[in-house]
């Protein structure tokens, strides 16, 4: 059969195994009327971002500080300390909840998070060796040797899962990733271990936290997420064509390895900087992406744009709890996603019929 004769098979058997497999939401209207409800339920959380804390603003003090900042305390705290760690929040939050999408597209597996190819194991391993070994402590020191364990570690994922015939396919590159940070994670245990120093000053980061993330912060990690959103966007079209299989994607005329690298890239990008600005928080990529997929369905030009949305709304929400649940000391805003993540992905898991990819 020619690639010519065999594309209408194809996009036959994709579109029945999307009607399989549909969302609640069916049309595109109902799927963009549901993104702009959740823009606005993120600008309300945005506000609550900036109002909660140890000390509550008033939303019209929040308004001044924002426009007309008067040198208050009010305005300091607001300006200098909330909103800087909305925004990272906002940014930190996308970037997991797509670099997550994109991972459980590219392994075509619904419950794969950005974890499967090593991003939290290089960027935990590097910043062990770097507090443990040369004695760093500050955040920026932590940010880029993060930042750079995870785009070496998965590169290295990425080498090792290519090798051989066949080159890196999804099953081959989970489970060398799944295998890599498996020894980083056992080798960061001794180094802590062995260190309690090391144990002590990396609690807050290794929790996942936001507290304390300035504009510095913000600034750093910004172009890198901004890219990684951008690499995401081209790629949510070729990869509903390699969801399918690598047999149905080729005869659709997708270029499997420049997606899987293109998506890798996006992920070391999106899933690097988010990690290295806030620790590894948990649940974020690996939840939010399958709600939206039992809500809209496979689309991954929907998936997308709806995880970027609904990951930083549920990031912040966490930050928020964990500021009130133990007032006037603060609660990483990683363990309250686990506590909210863990129950919602368990109902999810259990509807097989709109669980799968």
């Amino acid at each position: 059969m020619t690639t010519t004769a065999a594309a209408p098979v194809a996009v036959r058997a994709g579109a029945a195994g999307r009607e399989a497999r549909p969302g609640l939401v069916r049309t595109n209207a109902g799927r963009a009327l549901g993104l702009l409800l959740a823009l606005a339920v993120l600008v309300l959380v945005l506000a609550a971002s900036l109002t909660v804390g140890a000390r509550s603003v008033p939303l019209p003090d929040v308004w001044g500080a924002l426009t007309a900042p008067d040198g208050s305390e009010h305005a300091f705290i607001v300006r200098e300390l909330r909103v800087p760690r909305a925004l990272l929040a906002l940014t930190a939050g996308a970037a997991l909840g797509v670099s997550g999408a994109l991972i459980q597209a590219l392994t075509r597996n619904p419950l794969a998070d950005p974890g499967i190819l090593g991003v939290n194991a290089g960027a935990g391993f590097a910043v062990t060796v770097g507090v443990g070994f040369l004695g760093l402590s500050s955040i920026t020191a932590y940010l880029w040797l993060s930042f750079a364990g995870a785009m070496v570690v998965t590169a290295l994922v990425y080498v090792i899962g290519s090798a051989g015939q066949g080159g890196g396919t999804p099953i081959r590159l989970t489970l060398v990733g799944v295998a890599i940070g498996a020894v980083l994670a056992g080798i960061s245990s001794a180094i802590t271990l062995l260190n309690p120093d090391a144990f002590v000053k990396l609690a807050g980061w290794s929790a996942g936290s936001l507290a304390g993330r300035d504009w510095h912060i913000l600034f750093t990690v910004l172009p890198f997420i901004g890219a990684g959103l951008l690499c995401a966007l081209l790629v949510a079209r070729p990869l509903n064509a390699v969801a399918l299989g690598d047999d149905l994607a080729r005869s659709l005329g997708a270029d499997i390895v420049r997606t899987r690298l293109l998506v890798i890239v996006s992920v070391t990008l999106l899933a690097g900087a988010a990690t290295a600005a806030a620790g590894p928080i948990g649940f974020v990529g690996l939840m939010v992406p399958h709600v939206a997929r039992w809500f809209i369905g496979p689309d991954q030009r929907w998936i997308i744009p709806y995880t970027a949305v609904c990951s930083p709304l549920l990031l912040i929400v966490a930050d928020v709890i964990g500021r009130v649940v133990l007032s006037p000391q603060e609660l990483q805003a990683g363990i309250v996603t686990a506590f909210i993540g863990a129950p919602v992905l368990i109902l999810l898991v259990r509807r097989k019929k709109v669980s799968g990819l």
